[in-house]
């Protein structure tokens, strides 16, 4: 599956389950996440979507371990395998 394939179905899937999955971009901050994802309650997250077999850059990486520090959840996902760890990690309880 491409790419942009994935991305697409991680907005949908998302949306399924009452969140949005905005594009994200942040001038001056290069290696962000892909995309912000926005769930009820006030829970965010983020994640990075890569072509199957292909890895973070390192300052994709970097910032990855920004972001968790300040507390926040950063998923890479690169298969409907890992789309599906990511829809069970944030789905409303």
């Amino acid at each position: 599956m491409r790419e942009a394939e994935l991305e697409k179905k991680l907005v949908e899937r998302v949306k399924e389950l009452g969140g949005k999955a905005l594009k994200f971009v942040s001038p001056g901050n290069a290696g962000m996440p892909d995309r912000i994802i926005l769930m009820r309650s006030g829970r965010i997250y983020f994640a990075e979507v890569k072509a199957p077999g292909k890895c973070l850059r390192p300052l994709q990486r970097r910032r990855k371990k920004q972001l968790e520090q300040l507390g926040f959840k950063v998923f890479v996902v690169d298969s409907l395998d890992e789309l599906e760890v990511m829809l069970d990690a944030i789905r409303p309880t």
